[in-house]
């Protein structure tokens, strides 16, 4: 294992290892949830409603999620948060008719809302785990176990659904957040970031509130980037399957050009986690979202030439690539360029800005119906990936000054 990789410091071997455990139990619900809502209602809207339900905590719950990740040690947080994760899913057992939806609405809720907390948790103890040069490896590894969750999560949740039912996703489930927390518990202590952190600064540092996470000059360009990808993230949710429908109509060939980018993704994670050192997150963002854009153009304009799914398929697997080290360069930046003490909002921000850039894009991907049409409505989705890029490219910040990184990185902890 060479050592210029994250992988190589214990601590966040463990976390990584804790982060794959649960994301594999959140692709479980993910895909689980919505089918049982969906068998209970037979309706489209019903599954709808659930997944609008997993939306809404990230922008309501953001304030609050800002002032416990800056005031409290964040393993407990994540610990605590697994823990709930686990308890919110036994009232599913009791789930076993339509009188019974609302039930499963509230734990979908629940479950959202504590996720809310949990991302802002992990990216903010991240950099207090590794150095400043292991910082893309890190953020790239957790976009490899984000990808490798899916992977297994996603069909194991529909395959025990199939052989058994929602009883038994529920015991899965409850497993492996029981098993994340416990990793999670076993990761050194931090400190809660003051002044301690930062002797420099001269008065103690309270947590940065939500609001003031906006106004730091050098992360603005960063939330940017982020809405407006986001919207583009949203606007191809709604408009993936009519594209991948229209090209031969088959609800396989729709799973199929969903699950292969999860190929490109996992090389990524792979190549950036463990053998690339020294590259800038700043230019690794643009870089991966002009990528982003140009594949998008080349995908939805191919029909033109060919419906023939092959070469979507490799285009497809292809994308995920660029995916996984936008977040990673986009992560990297926030890190690098924030205190300690603002980074719980920095990141529930992220979360904020994420969502409602989703909404929007879901919100202008519904226009298909009218008479925009679809392919420039995807025109536009592609478009605005690579007006990403032209904002990372001119907007992001360059990379810390030697003294400035010092001070940044000394809190980051080696010990196993």
């Amino acid at each position: 294992m060479t050592s210029r990789s994250a992988f190589a410091i214990p601590a966040f071997r463990r976390l990584w290892t804790a982060g794959l455990i649960s994301d594999t139990g959140d692709w479980l619900l993910f895909i689980a949830l919505p089918l049982v809502v969906f068998q209970l209602t037979g309706s489209a809207l019903g599954a709808s409603i659930a997944f609008l339900l997993e939306l809404i905590p990230a922008v309501v719950l953001a304030p609050l999620a800002a002032r416990l990740v800056g005031r409290f040690d964040r393993r407990w947080i994540m610990v605590a948060v697994n823990v709930g994760q686990a308890l919110a899913l036994l009232p599913l057992l009791w789930v076993d008719d339509l009188g019974d939806l609302p039930l499963a609405y509230a734990v979908i809720f629940v479950h959202a809302s504590l996720s809310t907390l949990f991302e802002p948790a992990k990216n903010t103890l991240l950099p207090e785990l590794v150095d400043t040069t292991r910082l893309v490896s890190a953020n790239a590894l957790i976009g490899l176990n984000q990808n490798l969750g899916r992977l297994i999560g996603g069909p194991l949740g529909g395959v025990l659904l199939a052989v058994g039912d929602l009883r038994l996703i529920v015991a899965v489930d409850v497993l492996t957040y029981v098993a994340s927390a416990v990793l999670i518990a076993t990761l050194p202590a931090v400190a809660a970031p003051t002044d301690a952190h930062s002797p420099d600064e001269g008065a103690a540092r309270r947590p940065t509130g939500l609001l003031a996470a906006f106004r730091i000059p050098r992360l603005r360009g960063a939330f940017a980037v982020i809405f407006v990808s986001s919207v583009a993230q949203g606007m191809f949710l709604v408009l993936f399957v009519l594209f991948a429908l229209g090209l031969r109509g088959s609800d396989a060939d729709v799973g199929l050009l969903r699950g292969v980018q999860a190929i490109g993704a996992i090389i990524a994670g792979v190549v950036l986690g463990f053998l690339v050192r020294g590259s800038s997150p700043r230019g690794l963002t643009a870089l991966s979202l002009f990528a982003f854009g140009a594949l998008s153009l080349v995908t939805w304009n191919l029909p033109a030439l060919t419906t023939d799914i092959w070469p979507y398929v490799a285009l497809f697997a292809a994308v995920g690539a660029p995916g996984v080290i936008m977040i990673a360069g986009l992560m990297s930046v926030l890190q690098e360029h924030s205190a300690p003490w603002q980074r719980g909002a920095v990141f529930a921000a992220v979360g904020l800005v994420s969502a409602l850039g989703q909404a929007a894009g879901i919100l202008l991907g519904a226009l298909s119906d009218g008479p925009i049409g679809l392919l420039p409505l995807l025109e536009l989705q592609g478009c605005l990936y690579l007006l990403s890029g032209v904002i990372a490219l001119l907007w992001l910040p360059r990379p810390p000054r030697a003294g400035k990184t010092r001070r940044l990185a000394e809190t980051a902890t080696h010990a196993s």
